[in-house]
């Protein structure tokens, strides 16, 4: 059995990820929000946004702390189709869940179902990004652990859907992000411990590409895409602002950083409060 470092590179990896996860949250949440204030193909640009975010900060998490993994005496190569369609999946089944709840009129219903179908898929996200991992040998699962992080990704998905319904100030989200953050890594790190590697021995080395040559670069540019997402939103202008106190025009707010929106009567019943 190979020994396994989940960490080779000390803290700087798990700290990288842990930012990008959050990152990716926090935008997610607000996208999400301006989201329910909007119509038609509006709504839409902005859910896909949301959804894009936040299912390339999880994917981008992951990959990047899989850069600090490590077989003693091994060569760790990617299946380049897996680690592609690990990326699909992660994107697409957010989305379900965000779009599941930014349309449902059934608000506990959505969360529900958008939470539970996030949380399998970004699983799923996992380990298929965990089979696409090549080495001279096969890696095996402790099953009752593996269950424990699939736990935890339904829990972590629902409470993210549940904190874009309902957070609503610039602080809150600031404040949730890094929880919604833990919450990413600990389901990564509770799937990363249920690992084992049997080696074969053999002295050829695996299928697939080095992660410096290709996974690192794509978590890097996926990155840094939700990054400067985030930069570009944070000075984009919303609608202008209402009316200051002595009548005084009220200024446009940024979309990200700016004090988030009030939900109209009908937005408000659309997400039951």
């Amino acid at each position: 059995m190979g020994e396994i470092h989940h960490a080779v590179y000390g803290w700087v990896t798990p700290a990288i990820s842990y930012f990008t996860a959050c990152l990716g949250a926090f935008v997610a949440l607000r996208g999400t929000r301006w989201a329910l204030l909007s119509e038609g193909r509006t709504k839409a640009n902005w859910l896909l946004f949301a959804s894009t975010s936040l299912g390339a900060g999880i994917w981008s998490m992951h990959f990047i702390a899989m850069l600090g993994f490590s077989v003693s005496g091994v060569q760790i190569r990617y299946d380049v189709p897996l680690t592609v369609l690990s990326l699909i999946v992660a994107i697409a089944v957010v989305g379900l869940g965000i779009f599941t709840v930014g349309y449902s009129r059934n608000p506990i219903g959505s969360l529900l179902a958008g939470g539970t179908a996030t949380g399998l898929g970004v699983a799923a996200m996992h380990y298929l990004g965990m089979a696409a991992v090549e080495v001279p040998g096969h890696i095996g699962y402790q099953h009752a652990t593996v269950g424990a992080s699939v736990v935890i990704a339904v829990l972590a998905a629902t409470a993210a859907l549940w904190a874009a319904l309902n957070i609503k100030g610039t602080l809150a989200v600031l404040a949730a992000a890094p929880v919604m953050g833990v919450a990413v890594c600990a389901m990564h790190y509770t799937g990363m411990a249920a690992v084992s590697v049997h080696l074969t021995g053999a002295k050829e080395a695996p299928d697939g590409v080095l992660a410096l040559q290709f996974v690192f670069p794509l978590a890097v540019g996926l990155g840094c895409y939700v990054f400067f997402s985030a930069l570009a939103f944070a000075a984009a202008p919303s609608k202008p602002g209402r009316p200051g106190a002595a009548g005084r025009p009220g200024g446009a707010q940024p979309v990200i950083a700016g004090p988030a929106p009030r939900l109209m009567p009908r937005q408000r019943a659309a997400t039951g409060r």
